[in-house]
């Protein structure tokens, strides 16, 4: 039994070094070529700094941080206009299911980086935002259309029966969506919405057009200041794969922890 569980392992660790010594292989030959003298040493230097008996966040940390506050905020309200675009979508009203349509369309269709400009120079001075607010808006009115369209095909999953039963127990339209629909649309778009949210936060990389300093700014300024291009921006995709793979992680565990509560009620 244990030999089953150990050789998957150890040939896993293997392909794990061989690949890793392949890359390796490859950024060195590169470099020598370009003549190109890697500086890792430097790199923790602008992740965290230890002065006066404390460590201090550097210019990378700061930046990781403002990207998961731009995101998580963002994260909120693309859940909140997605799900009620797919409500709107469908309603019996005629207005809001043209206006719901209308946002999905007109935001799936323009690039994310029009719409940044759009709301930074256009709309942002006429109702006061400033460039934090305006990429959270910008970011969260970009997934939520996208957001809208897995929700309503979750909604659309659900039989109708589910309705009249709840409805015929007594429930009002709130508690039954509430306390028997949401739930399964929940677990039912789980792994889309994993997505989405992957995604809302290899977007956020853009709002550095706007000067806002996130973890791309900040690497950009790194850059501008020092002689190494390469080693700040394979580290700054290392923090992006790390906390992508993070998140997918925990969806993953939630999904299979949603999927056994499902099954025991």
């Amino acid at each position: 039994m244990f030999g089953r569980i150990i050789k998957p392992t150890l040939f896993a660790i293997l392909q794990i070094i061989v690949l890793a010594a392949a890359v390796t292989w490859i950024l060195n030959s590169g470099a020598q070529a370009m003549g190109y003298h890697w500086q890792w040493d430097r790199v923790p230097d602008y992740i965290a700094i230890y002065e006066d008996g404390q460590w201090w966040s550097a210019e990378l940390l700061d930046g990781l941080l403002v990207t998961i506050q731009i995101s998580l905020i963002a994260l909120v309200a693309t859940l909140g206009i997605g799900l009620v675009t797919a409500l709107l979508r469908n309603s019996n009203s005629v207005v809001g299911r043209t206006l719901a349509t209308s946002y999905v369309e007109l935001i799936r269709n323009t690039p994310l980086l029009v719409q940044i400009y759009l709301l930074y120079f256009v709309f942002g001075p006429v109702i006061g935002l400033d460039r934090f607010s305006t990429a959270v808006l910008a970011l969260a009115l970009f997934q939520g259309a996208y957001t809208a369209e897995i929700f309503r095909a979750g909604l659309n999953s659900i039989a109708r029966g589910q309705f009249e039963a709840a409805h015929s127990l007594g429930l009002s339209r709130l508690s039954t969506f509430w306390d028997v629909i949401l739930p399964q649309v929940i677990q039912r778009t789980l792994p889309p919405l994993t997505n989405e949210v992957i995604s809302l936060i290899k977007n956020s990389s853009i709002v550095s057009v706007m000067a806002v300093f996130d973890l791309t700014t900040q690497a950009r300024n790194i850059v501008s200041e020092t002689a190494m291009p390469f080693e700040i921006w394979f580290s700054v995709a290392i923090i992006y794969l790390a906390l992508t793979l993070s998140l997918s992680a925990i969806a993953a565990w939630l999904e299979h922890k949603l999927g056994a509560n499902w099954r025991t009620q």
